[in-house]
């Protein structure tokens, strides 16, 4: 349990370390439209990349503190539910990204004097 221990708290702080990184990208205006939601998508991951960094660290305390099969269930939980969460934000994140564009594409790129909403 020592190992998978280590490598939960190491895969949390890769995790938080990514999460932070989008988090700290800038929200300046991008050239094109696909860029500008490319970065608002990554930056949309963040808040499930540090949720399942959260989880992931849970796992590894766990697995270096408690006894071996209730370390054990206890890690598999946190994976598990470290890896759905990240799932589900990485489909939120592309469905989100999938209809900007097609509302940018729907406007033809120009928000000025278009009816529908670009953003």
């Amino acid at each position: 349990m020592l190992i998978a221990g280590v490598l939960c708290v190491c895969a949390a702080v890769a995790s938080a370390g990514f999460g932070a990184w989008s988090l700290s990208q800038s929200q300046a205006a991008e050239t094109t439209a696909t860029t500008a939601t490319t970065a608002l998508a990554l930056r949309a991951m963040a808040p499930t990349q540090l949720a399942a960094a959260v989880m992931l660290a849970a796992g590894g305390v766990v697995a270096l503190a408690a006894s071996g099969h209730t370390a054990l269930v206890l890690l598999i939980v946190c994976v598990t539910g470290a890896l759905g969460t990240l799932a589900a934000g990485s489909w939120q994140s592309a469905r989100f990204a999938l209809r900007r564009e097609a509302a940018a594409a729907d406007c033809g790129g120009n928000c000025v004097g278009c009816t529908l909403s670009c953003r």
